[in-house]
Formats: C-alpha cells, sequence, structure tokens
C-alpha cells in the first residue's frame, strides 16, 4: 500500500530536515505552527484538538511523524502548564486521530527520556507511553544531541550556534563538562526511511554515534576547518 506521512513540525530544526529528506521519496505533507517554512506546509495548532482532527481526518496519513515539541529544558522549566499541553497532551490528541484514522506514529523523542531528571524528559517519558497505543503501530525514535544541516537555519538549536560562529562571529564558548553521544541530522531520516521499506514496527531506537563528546568536542571538530577558534570553558 502506498506510504503518505503527516510529518507534525515541519518547520522546526528537526522537521523540516525529515520533511525534505523524505519528500523525494514519499508522498509527505507537513505542518507548522509559527514559522512557515516552505509555502506548502500546513498551518496547525497541535494543543487545539479540533485543529488536530481536521488535519489529520482530512490529509489521511499512513504514517505520522511528530516532531512538534518544543525541545528546550529551560523553556518547559519556565512554562510547565504550556509544557505539559505541548509535550505531553498533543500527543495524545495525535494518537487519538491516529488510532481513528489507522495511521502508524513514529515519535521524535529524546534520550533524556529514559531516566528523565527534568520536566522536558518528563513529558517526552509520558508521550512515549501514549504513543505505544498507537493501535497501527509505532516507532519511538531516541535522539540525543542532534547536530548537522537543516532547511531551518535559525531555531536556537546547537548546529544552528555553530552555524552563527562561522556567519555572525559569535565567539565560540563551548562546555566541557557534559559529554554524549551526538545524533546525526540525517541519521534520523535514514532511520525512518529503512523502517518503513523494511516494515519495522513498535519499537523503540536510540539513533547517535558510538563516540562520547562534549560540545567543546563538536564545536572543535566542526569549527576548526573554518578558522574559528574554539574556547572551552567547564560549566
Amino acid at each position: 500500500s502506498k506510504i503518505k506521512i503527516l510529518v507534525i513540525g515541519a518547520s522546526s530544526y528537526v522537521g523540516a530536515r525529515l520533511y525534505f529528506d523524505l519528500k523525494s521519496k514519499f508522498d509527505v505533507v507537513g505542518t507548522y505552527s509559527s514559522s512557515q517554512l516552505s509555502k506548502n506546509l500546513i498551518h496547525l495548532d497541535i494543543t487545539d484538538k479540533d485543529e488536530v482532527k481536521k488535519v489529520i481526518t482530512e490529509n489521511k496519513p499512513t504514517v505520522i511523524i511528530h516532531v512538534g515539541n518544543n525541545a528546550s529544558a529551560k523553556w518547559c522549566d519556565a512554562n510547565p502548564e504550556k509544557a505539559v499541553l505541548l509535550n505531553q497532551t498533543a500527543t495524545q490528541y495525535i494518537v487519538d486521530f491516529a488510532n481513528e484514522m489507522n495511521a502508524k506514529v513514529i515519535y521524535i523523542s529524546t534520550m533524556g527520556a529514559i531516566k528523565p531528571s527534568n520536566l522536558y524528559g518528563k513529558t517526552k517519558f509520558k508521550s512515549e507511553k501514549i504513543v505505544k497505543t498507537a493501535k497501527t503501530g509505532y516507532l519511538i525514535l531516541r535522539p540525543s544531541l542532534i547536530l548537522g544541516y537543516s532547511p531551518n537555519t535559525t531555531n536556537d538549536r546547537p548546529f544552528n550556534r555553530l552555524l552563527k560562529n562561522i556567519e555572525e562571529g559569535v565567539p565560540a564558548i563551548y562546555d566541557t563538562s557534559w559529554t554524549f553521544q551526538p545524533t546525526y541530522i540525517k541519521h534520523v531520516s535514514d532511520v525512518i526511511e529503512a523502517c518503513l521499506y523494511k516494515q519495522i514496527i513498535n519499537r523503540s531506537i536510540v539513533i547517535a554515534v558510538p563516540e562520547m563528546k562534549s560540545r567543546y568536542d563538536t564545536a572543535k571538530d566542526i569549527l576548526s576547518p573554518f578558522g574559528v577558534n574554539v574556547t572551552p570553558v567547564d560549566v
């Protein structure tokens, strides 16, 4: 059967990359909430249950990729009610209407949902449980800190900060204290594509490279070839 994908959050840093990568291979429709990155994207406020119902029932997707969360832990802590509504309650709306349309749900979660230590991680952890109630099947993808080029170059995400270090001369001062396994953004698209073609379903998949790196390490790797001096700081 023909795969029709609805990317919810297709103007976001990760969503924009997924939208354009998958568009070349599948029938893809995308939504945006505030900034319309492409004129083809449909407006959707995922905290509005009626709007969620309308967009899902009118577009009749076979697969819904949900990447419409606010990924800032600071924002979530500062706006707890909005954070729960956007990053958790809205997931329930999406899954409810996915079930009505027999659509699979692919949820872009985070490694931070595994043992959540902040509100952001907790909303993602609870959303993972909701996504597992998708009747036609689900995939939960858990990236770590995501790096790589996206058509959305303005969102305040780590890779876009690196672009500002190159383009705007913003001083490159990066933390050495926290190490993680970075995620390359194209690998997220690659995993989705492979799972769709091979019909891999009902799995939680971590997407990350094996090496442990700090923000300083990754910044040095990416910025040094452009002649940008990277300064370490232990925060």
